[in-house]
């Protein structure tokens, strides 16, 4: 991927605060009209790294280009292609909505006639309250109204939903579709990773300050664990027993029933399930059950049991 098709590019990205370290060299290359995802529990640098793209910091080391420019260099011209909903919103303006907007749109650049308005309607926020008053979900709706309203080519969004109902979460998860269809980057970050996976193409799961894995949320999908439950008849149990211990990806085989004729097996893999489903399929099956695959439990082996979160990041 060239730097010009890429709408961020990071190269050995690294974030000092004295003798901490926040980022390890962290590579990025995120393409122009996707939805990247980044997650991992708090402490884990997303904040960092999302204050680093946007020159709110500077790195301790690496290189880092958005939409093209050095964002140390790119000024107020860069920052008008970019909307940005911090993830924590410090909102205590005495004006009302609609003012508050106005003032933005001042600094953001063009904001065609009605969008305002229409986002307000579509998340319910009210745009005649001052927003000093508003809850924190409503402040949460002002914060993603300015990201939005001025249409940028690339939106940073830190931990969006955070304080939202799960009617207006869906919400925002339709306007994330329609910024993509119109061709709009987004890099998003969040510790829930149902958040990341409905919207998200790719995702990078971020632990420590590293990056532990890169890859689009269907290969993640594919790749995650899946419980099974299996019943053969008992003349065929220790052969299949034998047989699904060989299947890559496998877990650990418990017995969890005998009723004389039949027996039955618990365990979970992590890979494609053709292996598995060719390997019992020799036997007399009597019955089959297949989960979802548990992207939770996948990503949370990704996690490590280590992370502390230190305060200013995330």
């Amino acid at each position: 991927m060239t730097e010009r098709s890429a709408a961020v590019t990071t190269r050995g990205l690294i974030k000092r605060y004295g003798s901490h370290t926040a980022l390890h060299g962290i590579d990025l290359d995120i393409p122009r009209g996707r939805v990247f995802g980044m997650i991992g529990p708090n402490g884990a640098g997303k904040t960092t790294t999302m204050r680093l793209l946007l020159d709110i910091i500077r790195p301790s080391g690496g290189q880092l280009q958005v939409l093209g420019e050095d964002p140390r260099t790119g000024g107020s011209s860069l920052r008008r292609r970019v909307g940005y909903l911090p993830g924590e919103l410090h909102l205590q303006a005495r004006v009302r909505g609609r003012e508050l907007f106005a003032h933005y749109a001042e600094i953001s650049g063009t904001v065609r006639a009605g969008t305002v308005e229409s986002l307000a309607d579509r998340l319910g926020l009210d745009l005649s309250r001052p927003v000093r008053s508003l809850s924190k979900g409503n402040k949460q709706k002002v914060g993603l109204i300015q990201a939005f309203m001025h249409e940028p080519e690339l939106l940073v969004l830190d931990e969006p939903t955070s304080g939202l109902d799960p009617l207006v979460q869906q919400e925002f998860h339709a306007m994330l579709r329609e910024a993509k269809d119109k061709g709009q980057t987004v890099f998003l970050s969040s510790h829930v990773l149902s958040e990341v996976q409905q919207t998200a193409d790719d995702i990078a799961i971020l632990r420590s300050g590293r990056i532990v894995k890169l890859s689009t949320v269907g290969a993640l999908r594919e790749s995650a664990v899946r419980h099974v439950h299996v019943v053969v008849a008992e003349a065929d149990f220790a052969a299949a027993r034998s047989a699904l211990i060989a299947v890559p990806g496998i877990g650990e085989l418990a017995e969890t029933g005998d009723d004389g004729a039949t027996r039955a097996l618990q365990t979970t893999i992590n890979s494609h399930v053709d292996a598995f489903v060719k390997a019992i399929a020799r036997f007399d099956l009597v019955d089959l059950t297949i989960e979802e695959p548990d992207l939770e439990e996948t990503v949370l082996g990704f996690y490590g049991t280590d992370e502390t979160a230190t305060d200013g990041e995330r």
